[in-house]
């Protein structure tokens, strides 16, 4: 990740103002280098961004209080690099503290305003708090950046909010363009499937699922098993008992295999 370079900025003192300490007297065992040293700017473009590559893996391993430490650690050399918040917020919300998620991406905004990945994250965190329509917003800003190259992610990720939110005909949409833009994506595929499914577009969300579950390596109890409810929806049984036949073999201790046996097609 590029690190802007800081700039130094120093303060003219006022004649007269300044108390110059005076030099050490011989046999004081004062020594001019045991002064530390200030970090220059290099040195703290290179602190933070060591300490931000730190902070990302041990995060993506789930070791979260590791990756807070070493956040504060590049926050102590790079006090306005909104990136460390950004990643403060995404691993205070993964703890469970929402108001200081909420005050770090809010941070990373107000020096950075206008960044998508934060927009985009942001927006994410407030789907899962369950305020909808302010995760509209800032799902909505991220979309507006014109060089913004994750807007497949955060369509899936809008459309996803508003179906928690009951906005099926949203959804349909929002998750449409994101499938549009990379149809392989099965994520986008299987929560487009699920909405066209609560909407009762049962035809449609079967051409969308059977797709996902073509490949063997993107299929999984979650597919098939809304694969067998759809044909079930549309009187398909020959379907049904293939579908069924393959998540029993596949996926046997599985939630979905056990709803199938017991035949409880609308859990």
């Amino acid at each position: 990740m590029r690190l802007p370079v800081l700039t130094l900025v120093l303060a003219a003192a006022l004649a007269g103002c300044v108390n110059v300490p005076s030099p050490p007297r011989a046999g004081s065992g004062a020594r001019a280098d045991d002064v530390p040293t200030p970090p220059t700017a290099k040195d703290a473009d290179r602190i933070a961004r060591l300490h931000m590559e730190l902070a990302g893996g041990y995060f993506s391993r789930g070791q979260t209080d590791t990756a807070l430490d070493e956040i504060r650690q590049v926050l102590a050399v790079r006090p306005d690099l909104p990136e460390a918040y950004n990643m403060r917020g995404l691993i205070y919300a993964s703890l469970g503290r929402a108001a200081d998620a909420e005050a770090s991406f809010r941070r990373a905004l107000q020096l950075k305003p206008g960044d998508a990945d934060t927009e985009h994250n942001f927006g994410w965190f407030l789907c899962q708090e369950r305020r909808y329509r302010e995760a509209d917003v800032q799902f909505d800003a991220a979309l507006a950046q014109p060089q913004y190259r994750e807007r497949v992610r955060t369509l899936l990720a809008q459309g996803v909010c508003m179906a928690r939110d009951g906005r099926w005909a949203d959804a349909e949409h929002k998750l449409l363009q994101s499938y549009e833009l990379a149809p392989g994506n099965a994520a986008t595929a299987y929560n487009l499937t699920d909405v066209l499914y609560h909407e009762g577009q049962y035809a449609r969300a079967r051409f969308y699922i059977a797709r996902v579950n073509a490949v063997r390596e993107q299929s999984n109890a979650q597919t098939l098993w809304l694969a067998i409810r759809i044909e079930h929806k549309l009187g398909n049984t020959a379907g049904v008992q293939d579908l069924g036949r393959q998540l029993n073999e596949r996926f046997p201790q599985s939630a979905e295999a056990m709803r199938y046996e017991r035949g409880h097609f609308d859990e």
